[in-house]
């Protein structure tokens, strides 16, 4: 079966990795891009490296182009797509890779985002542990799908498993990232210029004030924290892709060093695309660059009494365009793999 196929916000990284994706889908058949400011030009003029779709044109981006899809993808900036999905009929899955639809507390939308707020849906990250198994059941279908935030998944699949095992102590987890400026979109900022990150690491939204602060917590909360705190730092990197986050937690008492490791191996032990790496061996952003991979290292400092995990994975395939193709095969019932790659590019 070939399902039709809209992606909205088709200009930008995000829609132009969902296109790269989907043109390797066998079920998937994309008819229709849109765009704001790039409306009426050819697909190929603002994302080049797209060649197989041809003469697709970009169109405005309004109900009515996307209505009469099977499924539409929407790679808007937040508070857009809210306003979008309203005016879309049921008969159509909507995957939304903006945050408009991933916080189902009203309050952590207006202390993180302000403006009107869309209510919450199914969370689009399958392996994420939960109370009886995985996110991925709530996912079967879905009609209405949010991608998540890239940052905000990475931390969640690195912690959840030691939350859900409870090995770990769900207060004072600490994660300090470094990731690549693609994550914050193709819109000019002063401070993403290449005359701006080339040859320094640039720390923003430190202190607490991260919009994908609540996104984990949340997360954390459905693999069984009660109240979870985190201390969430991000850094810019020089690197167009690609994250690596450093998250800590405090080890329970009484856990072994082989009970944490049995912990994150049992969790992601049948996952196609979250791999636990041997003991010992960490991940490079390189080794996941262009799939849809999370590959996590684990240690514990004994001296500190801390679990540590570093995990790799490229924000704009496993952080955002892959969850979302893999989420929306998921919610058709289509092998949950097709159209995505374990392996990455090299070098």
């Amino acid at each position: 079966m070939s399902y039709s196929v809209a992606v909205a916000g088709a200009s930008g990284y995000a829609g132009g990795e969902l296109l790269r994706l989907l043109s390797q889908h066998p079920e998937f058949r994309v008819t229709t891009v849109t765009a704001f400011q790039n409306a009426g030009h050819f697909l190929h003029e603002v994302q080049p490296h797209l060649r197989s779709y041809g003469q697709l044109v970009l169109q405005p981006t309004t109900p009515e182009v996307l209505s009469g899809h099977d499924l539409v993808f929407l790679a808007l900036p937040h508070g857009t797509s809210g306003e979008l999905t309203a005016h879309l009929g049921d008969d159509s899955l909507v995957v939304d890779c903006g945050a408009d639809h991933r916080l189902s507390d009203a309050a952590d939308w207006a202390a993180f985002y302000g403006g009107e707020y869309f209510g919450a849906w199914a969370y689009g990250v399958p392996e994420l542990p939960s109370a009886g198994g995985k996110q991925r059941s709530a996912l079967v279908g879905a009609t209405r799908i949010a991608a998540p935030g890239c940052n905000a998944s990475t931390v969640s699949l690195a912690l959840a498993p030691g939350i859900a095992a409870g090995v770990i102590d769900e207060r004072d987890l600490v994660a300090v990232l470094a990731v690549g400026p693609s994550g914050a979109g193709k819109s000019l900022k002063v401070e993403n210029l290449a005359s701006e990150i080339l040859g320094s690491a640039n720390p923003y939204a430190v202190g607490g004030s991260h919009r994908h602060i609540p996104e984990i917590q949340q997360a954390l909360r459905l693999a069984g924290a009660t109240a979870p705190t985190i201390s969430f730092t991000p850094v810019i990197v020089p690197m167009a892709r690609g994250i690596l986050a450093t998250s800590t937690a405090r080890i329970a008492p009484g856990v072994s060093a082989a009970d944490i490791r049995s912990a994150w191996e049992s969790a992601y032990a049948d996952e196609p695309f979250v791999h636990v790496l041997p003991e010992g061996k960490m991940p490079r952003t390189g080794d996941v660059l262009g799939s849809n991979t999370a590959l996590i290292g684990l240690a514990v400092d004994e001296a500190a009494g801390r679990v540590v995990t570093i995990t790799a994975l490229d924000n704009l395939v496993k952080g955002t365009a892959g969850a979302a193709i893999q989420s929306a095969n998921i919610a058709l019932a289509l092998d949950e793999t097709s159209g995505l790659s374990i392996d990455g590019v090299a070098p």
